[in-house]
């Protein structure tokens, strides 16, 4: 195993950050090749970049710049398949706050950790002095070995007066399966209520927005991904199936270009874990007027987050090349569901 330099970043913020862990020290851009072909690259203060053989796969922006509007966050992007193509995209024109994959949630208590418009209930979306942003603390630990590169973070969501409101332990890893032409993200939080208040935690459907239950895990597609076909265990469809309630739900979408058709599409397989909230999630997912799709832990029902407990989600993203039908998919959810990527134990071993 490697371990990668981490140096503390400090918070963009007037809360006092938590001392940083002894991880190390350094500037600039770190690198490393494991032998089974997966790299990392940090550069220091901004972001961190995995890749295979050579050609990344994704960019973590941990220490964002847009606009407090947008509620900055850490985000994915770009997002790569092993052949190359691009799954994510950055600030749609008209949903600046979109980015990549990021987590975050709009309706958070009096807070909105999502960007743009809050939506109230009797008054439709508005635009409030209540926007948040998820600052990036520390790297606790950031390394590879041959089969996975994992990474630790901490981070605090700071309300818009400055105050501290979570405090948050993230974790990622991340592993290549070749021979099925994808690769796994396994992504983990465990969020801590650090007021004194209880938080109710919900979305625009639990204030009265049908169909918009839109909070946590959240990815945006490419423009070409518009009118991709949404797949789950029970079979193919769109956008009939918001709301959806399951273990995984995939989509299929189309890249521009020449070449076979195989060769233009990708497929993304996101696997809910249920043994943290109890219950198989329902999902948020469109394919008109644009890409997207998440695990919605509050879709319809609110989450009351009592002052100092925490609360854990965990998920996987699998991205691969080509198109996957239902049983493709399922074969790549089966597989997340495995082992934990986090730990290298089987799941139906965890304490």
């Amino acid at each position: 195993m490697v371990n990668i330099p981490v140096p503390a970043v400090a918070v963009p913020a007037p809360a006092p950050a938590p001392a940083a862990l002894p991880t190390g020290a350094g500037s600039g851009v770190t690198a490393t090749r494991p032998s089974g072909g997966l790299t990392v690259s940090h550069d220091v203060g901004r972001s961190v970049r995995v890749g295979w053989h050579g050609a990344e796969l994704f960019e973590y922006v941990y220490t964002p710049q847009e606009p407090r509007a947008e509620s900055p966050r850490p985000y994915l992007h770009p997002i790569r398949t092993l052949a190359g193509n691009v799954v994510s995209l950055y600030r749609p024109h008209n949903h600046l706050w979109h980015k990549g994959l990021c987590f975050g949630i709009s309706n958070f208590g009096p807070y909105n950790f999502w960007g743009g418009s809050t939506y109230v209930r009797g008054h439709g979306y508005r635009s409030l002095d209540n926007i948040g942003l998820v600052a990036h603390v520390d790297f606790p630990a950031l390394h590879r070995d041959t089969d996975a590169v994992r990474l630790v973070e901490r981070l605090r969501w700071v309300g818009p007066d400055g105050d501290p409101v979570v405090s948050e332990r993230r974790r990622l890893a991340v592993s290549v399966w070749a021979n099925l032409s994808a690769w796994r993200l396994q992504f983990e939080t465990v969020l801590r209520n650090d007021t004194d208040q209880v938080i109710t935690v919900g979305s625009p459907t639990t204030q009265g927005r049908e169909n918009a239950g839109y909070g946590g895990l959240f990815w945006h597609g490419p423009r070409s991904f518009i009118g991709g076909q949404v797949v789950t265990p029970d079979g193919p469809g769109a956008d009939e199936l918001m709301g959806w309630r399951g273990p995984w739900m995939g989509f299929v979408g189309r890249h521009d270009g020449l070449g076979p058709p195989a060769a233009l599409a990708s497929t993304l397989v996101f696997r809910d874990d249920q043994a943290f909230l109890g219950v198989p999630t329902r999902w948020f997912v469109r394919t008109e007027p644009y890409a997207c799709l998440g695990p919605a832990p509050f879709f319809d029902r609110e989450y009351a987050f009592a002052p100092g407990t925490e609360l854990r989600l965990r998920y996987d993203v699998v991205i691969a090349d080509g198109e996957r039908d239902v049983a493709g998919c399922a074969r790549l959810a089966d597989r997340a569901g495995l082992t934990d990527l986090l730990t290298g134990e089987p799941l139906d071993q965890r304490s």
